[in-house]
This record gives C-alpha cells, structure tokens and sequence, in this order.
C-alpha cells in the first residue's frame, strides 16, 4: 500500500474524538495539508489517484507527496496523544520515555519516584512487559549512580522481581507461540477434515499441556491464553460443545477483570464470538441471546471496531432466521441495518467482510435473487487475491456453484469446478460435500419422473445422513445446509421447506 493510500485508510478510520483533536490542531492558520485532509472527508470514493489530481489542481505547484507524508505523521501524533489519555498501555510506555528523561536532565529522585509509580500500575494491570523494562531500567540507573541508598539486600529483592517478571512473560510468550501456531494452522489448513489431521494438532496440545503443568505461575493472561487455546482448539476438531465450556470459563475470566482489557476490547469480543460459534453449532439459539446484549454494550471510540462488533451483532442475530429458511424475515433483518453497517463494509476486516458478504449472498439465494447473490459474491471471489487466503473462501466459491446452477451457466461451472478440484488437490483437503456438489451441479439434468427422482433421493439420503453426522463435515454445514439445497432441487421442494423441516427435526 503507497503512503497516500494509507493515509485515505487512516483518516476514514479516524474516530469522532480524534477529528475534534486534528480541527483543534489545525483551527489557526488553513494549511496545505488541512486541505488535503478535507479533500479526503469530503470525498468517500476518493482513491489515490484522484486525491493527487484535485490536490494539484486546487494548489498549483504544491508537492503532493509531500503533504501526504506531513498529515500521514501529524495524525499519528495526535491518534499518539489521545490514546495515551484512554489506554493505560500507551500511558505506561509514556511515563517509561519521561523518567528516561527525567534521567538524562539528572532530576534523579524524579526519576526513580516515576519509575515506583510505573511498577506499581504495571503490576496492577499485569502489564509485565513494561514492568521488566521499568524495572531493568531502575538498575541500571542504580548501577551508574553507584547504588544511593541502596543495600544488598535491596539489591537481591529487585533482582528477585525481575527474574519473577522474566519467568511470567517467558511462560506468556510460550502459551502465545503455541496459540500462534494453532491459529496459522486453522487459517492455513482449515479445520481438521479427519482423524489424521486431528492428531497432527496433538503436538500442540501436549505441549500446551506441558508449559501449564511446569509452574505454578497464574495470572490473568496467562489464564487467558490457556483458556484461548484450549477454546479454538476445540473448534477445530469439532468439538463445539467442550469449546462452548472453554469460551464460558474465559468470558468468565474476562468479566471478573474488566480493568485488563485492551481498548479497544478485541479479545472480549473474541470471546464473545467463540461462544456464539459454539452455541450456533449447537442449535442453542436461546442461549445466544445474552452474548448478543453483551456484544451490544460495548462501546468504544474506534469506528472500525464498533462497525466490526455492529457485523457481529447483525450475524448473530441473523443465523437463527437464516437456518430455519425464513428468508423474507432475513431480508427484512437486513434491511434494518443498511445505516449501521451495509454503507459501512469499507470498515471491516478482510475476514468479517467476507463473512458478511456469504450470508448477505445466502438470503438473495433463498429469495431466488441469484443475480444479486453472484454480484455480492463476485465482490468477493474475484475482487482480490487476499480473500483466497481464507478459509470461507471455499465455502464461497461453493454457494457461487449453486448459483451458477440456478442461472444454468454450465459452461463456467466446468469452469469453476476445475478450479476448485485444483485448489483441493494443492491443499490436500477436502470435505465430502464440496465432493457432492461439485458432482451434482455439473450434472446438468434430473430425471424428469417423480417416481425416478424419489428413488434417487432414496439412494442419496442414506450417504447424506452420514455425511451430516461426521463431526468434520458439520464444520461446513455450519455455513450452510447444502444437502439441504441438493435434497430441496431432487425431491423439488422450496429450499425454505426442506430447512424448516430439518430444524423441527432438531427439536
């Protein structure tokens, strides 16, 4: 990304407060950059290219580049100062940079009371990165004023704690590589399709097992990313309802210390997230009900984040609708949050726009909108090759199948077909069901006799119960029933009827 692409990003992420900061900064003189700032607000499909053509012609002679590299550092400044009044991350990391200072001026005894006072906070809100940094620079300090005041004793309980605060965030740093790798393995690999794939993951979880069971240390984060782990491990292997028991004892965990949180709140929200997975793969739409409000109390001063938390919210209360095939309720769901986040996808991450776009492209599909679904689709699949990189990707290239099928373009079906059989081989994994469709929508016809159809139907629900039951195989049904949508062309039932009959079933 050039710099003048990043700035356009940076300033239509900027939250009201830190507008408010840049108008008061600027409120004196109208500068170069203050009008290259308005000519990106006031213009929301302002791209790089054409931002350099108006700020040229509206200041003749002026060097673009600039004046983009003047506001791009002037509002990091200013998002620098505001942030270290709200997080007290930024706030500790400050003060360190003061008592360096306050050092170098030989105001001694400042320094080292500024010092006291960033320990105790990190210590408070287990901060222990910035407690080893404080507490290293203490003694060194120390060291070249030749210890002041200072015994041995002294001396060995402040070496004590740091040897303490190594052996924390060395067991922190441990569990984070583990949960790491864990997290590549599922963004990368997917989730595990079969027993083999479930074991290459133990090594991990012995390991995990190990680093917990070498100490006795506890501490918020360090629970925190045990219980992280464990969760989305679970997920992987399928196994939802455990997960949702991990995802409980961290929201938990996450409630009783409110004062840890980063702010934004990511981590509560993935939280948050993990159990209304588990709970949605559980067909426990009830209990979802409670997270949702706690999704909806938060507020933050990040546009980005409340827009990513509003998607959330929007999914979550649109999967209970979706899976039980009321699409008319699903696009009148949708309808209310054209304001709040349809106008608003520029803000959300990569993953959450492509989940966002599946579901937006499902209901279309039940409402028989296929040309809307494969223009939300085509967004998607054909926009930017960093979606490939995703795992929902092959799930959205499948409903996009399905598409083409209602639309009868068969010829790039075969086109498409080839294209995900290759990217399964070069991956070396596959469910049964993108088997399944893929062999059912480049079968261009069925048969035209009721009774020849039934015994189709007949033959195929057996393999499609199995498939349904194989706890590798729900973690994409979970996205969408499509053995619902082949069951719904075969035994030709409105696709709504055959989902509403499988979630009575579930009941």
């Amino acid at each position: 990304m050039i710099k003048s692409e990043s700035l356009i990003y940076l300033v239509n992420s900027m939250t009201k407060p830190e507008k408010k900061a840049f108008k008061i900064a600027t409120a004196t003189t109208i500068t170069n950059y203050s009008k290259l700032y308005t000519l990106i607000v006031n213009d929301k499909d302002v791209t790089s290219a054409s931002l350099r053509i108006n700020y040229l012609r509206l200041i003749k002679g002026a060097s673009f580049d600039t004046s983009v590299n003047y506001l791009y550092e002037l509002l990091l400044n200013i998002m620098l100062e505001l942030r270290k009044e709200q997080d007290i991350y930024y706030e500790l990391f400050d003060k360190i940079s003061k008592a360096r200072i306050l050092y170098e001026k030989s105001l001694y005894k400042e320094c080292f009371n500024l010092l006291d006072k960033i320990k105790a906070s990190a210590t408070v809100y287990e901060n222990y990165y910035a407690l080893l940094i404080s507490s290293r620079l203490e003694l060194e300090y120390l060291l070249a004023l030749n210890y002041p005041e200072t015994n041995e004793k002294a001396l060995h309980h402040k070496q004590f704690k740091v040897n303490e605060t190594l052996r924390i965030t060395q067991k922190m740093h441990q569990q984070s590589a583990l949960y790491e790798l864990l997290k590549h393995r599922m963004i990368y690999k997917g989730n595990s399709r079969s027993e083999k794939q479930k074991t290459e993951l133990n090594d991990l979880v012995v390991s995990e097992m190990s680093i917990m069971a070498s100490s006795n240390l506890e501490g918020f984060e360090i629970n925190k990313l045990h219980q992280l782990f464990q969760a989305n491990y679970l997920i992987s292997v399928g196994d939802y309802k455990s997960a949702y028991h991990s995802f409980f004892e961290l929201n938990n965990l996450l409630e009783a210390n409110k004062h840890l949180w980063s702010n934004p709140p990511f981590y509560y929200v993935l939280t948050l997230e993990g159990v209304l997975d588990s709970l949605r793969s559980l067909h426990n739409y009830d209990g979802m009900t409670y997270y949702i409000q706690q999704l909806k109390n938060l507020k933050s001063s990040s546009l980005n984040f409340n827009t990513n938390v509003v998607c959330l919210i929007f999914l979550y209360e649109l999967f209970p609708i979706l899976d039980s095939g009321d699409f008319l309720a699903c696009e009148i769901h949708m309808k209310k949050y054209d304001e709040t986040l349809l106008k608003k996808v520029n803000s959300l991450s990569l993953s959450r726009n492509a989940e966002l776009s599946l579901n937006i492209a499902l209901i279309h599909f039940g409402l028989k909108k296929f040309r809307k679904a494969q223009n939300i689709l085509s967004k998607v699949i054909f926009a930017s090759r960093d979606y490939s990189y995703l795992p929902l990707y092959r799930t959205l290239r499948l409903v996009n199948l399905m598409v083409l099928y209602e639309l009868k373009d068969f010829d790039f079906i075969k086109y498409e077909s080839r294209s995900i059989k290759r990217e399964i081989l070069m991956a070396g994994k596959n469910y049964k069901i993108e088997r399944r469709i893929i062999n059912f929508v480049n079968k261009q016809t069925l048969p035209a006799y009721a009774l020849k159809r039934i015994n189709l139907w007949e033959k195929m629900n057996k393999d499609f119960k199995t498939i349904s039951q194989d706890v590798y195989e729900q973690q994409t049904i979970k996205h969408f029933d499509f053995l619902a949508w082949i069951e719904s062309k075969i035994r030709r039932i409105h696709l709504s009827k055959i989902l509403i009959e499988k979630m009575h079933s579930r009941f």
